[in-house]
This record gives structure tokens, C-alpha cells and sequence, in this order.
């Protein structure tokens, strides 16, 4: 008597699971909210704020929060923060109006070396952070400080004011000028992001990155430079830091060393709550735009009901807290969801031995 054959082994890689129904409510909940908050402040002011005028005003105004929340996002991926490119932001504005009014460069040569030397100086974050062996928040709030202290000498304590000629028109158009009748800062913010989201989703060094701001044990273990790429993700900021901070020269035409802490932590406040959306519990650059959205039509509104001055700070510091405490929600939740799809599955019980007189002891096959 031949023996049935044994059961096919259960297919769990071909298994096809249904994400949770919740997915998509915490990956686009913030679009919603964007829609939704829109929606609340055209109904309460139906003259002013839905509006061509408005939106110019927010494309525009946001445009250099949003570049240096993107700024902001590549160092988190990698489980570090940047605290200086508040202060890297004052630095550079100033420097390029520094080298363009007081030193007669050219305005594109003076933005070139601007954005190289916030390169320079993202690259040594990293260095102090990695090699050093210093906590990123610690580090980098030291070179910040320092960072504040040149912006000092630089300006000796005062502004840089353009003579009566002012500024070369073709430099304040990189950020005055509009295109297909959107302020161009807009497309920059686009671009950046089409570019992190590109880098960071798409390509080795994203995943590099994602592997080293997530498990950096284990990304030692499979042979990944963990020192290596967090060096670059701050070089990646400073960066971008350098070019938020040629936008802000053009925008304020005028050398103000204390200004770009205003932006710090508007930024990280994009950054911490874009991690809850699009991609909820990692980092994103799409989720990051989305939540500058979010605080920007929040803003708009907030000011265009007349509130006090106040309360850009309170709603600022307000988010900040709820977007760290969802950040961590979204980011238990993540790890708790691979661990339960990586879990192997339980092996079969082994075969009951034949009992006794049951018949089967002697059967020949």
C-alpha cells in the first residue's frame, strides 16, 4: 500500500497580503487635512483667502521653509539631526550679500561659493558627528554657535545694505520672477524634492541610507559604511543649506545676521511631521512638502484672521510636539508591521506515533 504524498509546503512568499485599511489614511491624511484646512478659511474668508493672491503668497513665502525643511530631512533618515542649518542659513544669505556688495563679485560666482562652502560645512558635521564620536544634537548646535559667531564678525553686528544701485536685477529675479505664472521659488521646491525623492527611493544610497538611520548594526553587518554615508547625508544638507540661503539673500536684498533662526524650527517641524505621510514612520521628501502645506495654509489663515503675533510660535512649537509624538507612533507601528510580515511561519506538528493495536504497526508499504 503506497503511503499519500505529503502536503505541499505552504507558499507564504506568494502569499498576497492586504495592507491594513488604515495605510492609506495615515500616508495621505495630511493631503486631506491640507484640502480640509483650505476649504475651513475660504469659507471664513471668502474675500481674501481663496485667491490668486494668496496662493502667490504662500508659494512664495514657504518656498525657503520648505527648501531647508528638505535640507532638514536627509540627515533624519539617517537617525541625526542637523541643528545648524538655522544658523548655516543666516551665514549664507550673508555671505553672498557680503561678497556681492562689499567685495564686488560677481552675483554668480558669490552664489557658487556660497552653496560649495555650505558643502564644505555640512561635510564637517559629519566628520565631528561620525569620526568624533559626538551626538548630533550636541555637534551640531556647537559648529551652529559657531557659525553665528562669523555671521557677527562678518556684518560686526549690522545689516549689509545694498548701495542705491541695489542688487543686479537677473540675481533678485531667482527669486522675484515667476514662471507659467507660478512664483519660480515654487519649482525649486519641486525640483529639490523630485530630486531627494529620486535619491532617497530609487537608488542604492537611499536605501543605504535608510538601512544606516534605521538599524546601524546591522548595516555595519552587511558591510555598510555607516560613518561613510551619514558624512554624506550632512554634506547633502549643508548643501541645500547653501542654496536656501541664496534664496533668502534675494528675497531680503539685505544682509540681516540674526534672521535665518527664525527658520530653524519651522523646518524641522516640516521635517519630523512629513515623516508621517506618503511614507508614514520613515522620513520622505514628498511627505516633507506635504507638511509645509500642511503649515503654510495653516499659517496663511491664522494671519489673515487677524491673530496675534504670538501664535505663530505657539502653533509652530504646538506642531512640533505632535508631529515628533506621530512621528514615533508611525515609526513603532512600521517596525511592529515588518516584524510580523518577517516572522517565520510555525513549522507543522510532527506525526503522531500509531498507538498500540491500532492496526498499523505492520503494514508493509
Amino acid at each position: 500500500m503506497t503511503p499519500p504524498p505529503p502536503p505541499a509546503p505552504a507558499r507564504h512568499g506568494h502569499r498576497r497580503r492586504r495592507r491594513p485599511g488604515g495605510h492609506h489614511i495615515g500616508a495621505y491624511g495630511l493631503l486631506v487635512l491640507t484640502a480640509l484646512l483650505y476649504l475651513v478659511f475660504s469659507l471664513a474668508l471668502p474675500d481674501t483667502f481663496p485667491t490668486l493672491a494668496t496662493v502667490d503668497s504662500i508659494l512664495s513665502n514657504q518656498s525657503i521653509p520648505a527648501v531647508l525643511a528638505l535640507a532638514a530631512t536627509v540627515p533624519i533618515v539617517t537617525g541625526a539631526f542637523d541643528l545648524s542649518i538655522g544658523y548655516g542659513l543666516g551665514l549664507a544669505h550673508v555671505m553672498v550679500l557680503q561678497l556681492v556688495v562689499n567685495e564686488g563679485w560677481p552675483w554668480p560666482l558669490a552664489c557658487l561659493t556660497v552653496i560649495a562652502g555650505g558643502l564644505v560645512v555640512g561635510v564637517l558635521n559629519g566628520v565631528i558627528v561620525e569620526f568624533g564620536r559626538i551626538d548630533s544634537f550636541i555637534a551640531t548646535l556647537g559648529t551652529g554657535s559657531m557659525m553665528y559667531a562669523v555671521t557677527g564678525w562678518v556684518t560686526d553686528g549690522g545689516r549689509i545694505v545694498p548701495g542705491p544701485q541695489g542688487l543686479p536685477p537677473a540675481f533678485t529675479d531667482l527669486y522675484d520672477s515667476s514662471f507659467l505664472g507660478l512664483p519660480v521659488p515654487a519649482f525649486y521646491v519641486l525640483a529639490l524634492a523630485g530630486v531627494l525623492w529620486l535619491v532617497l527611493e530609487r537608488l542604492p544610497i537611499g536605501r543605504y541610507l535608510y538601512v544606516v538611520g534605521s538599524n546601524p548594526r546591522a548595516a555595519d553587518l552587511v558591510g555598510i559604511p555607516t560613518r561613510t554615508y551619514t558624512v554624506y547625508a550632512f554634506a547633502a544638507s549643508g548643501l541645500i543649506v547653501g542654496f536656501a540661503g541664496v534664496l533668502l539673500a534675494a528675497q531680503q536684498q539685505i544682509g540681516n545676521p540674526s534672521v535665518g533662526l527664525d527658520y530653524l524650527l519651522p523646518a524641522f517641524v516640516g521635517a519630523l511631521l512629513g515623516s508621517t505621510a506618503i511614507k508614514p514612520g520613515r522620513p520622505n521628501a514628498l511627505g516633507t512638502v506635504v507638511a509645509v502645506a500642511v503649515l503654510a495654509v495653516g499659517l496663511t489663515g491664522i494671519a489673515q484672521l487677524g491673530a496675534e503675533f504670538w501664535t505663530v510660535p505657539l502653533f509652530n512649537g504646538g506642531t512640533l510636539l505632535i508631529a515628533v509624538g506621530l512621528a514615533g507612533y508611525a515609526a513603532r507601528r512600521r517596525l511592529r508591521g515588518g516584524a510580523a510580515r518577517d516572522a517565520p511561519a510555525a513549522p507543522p506538528p510532527p506525526p503522531s506515533s500509531p498507538a498500540p493495536g491500532d492496526g498499523t504497526a505492520g503494514t508493509s508499504p
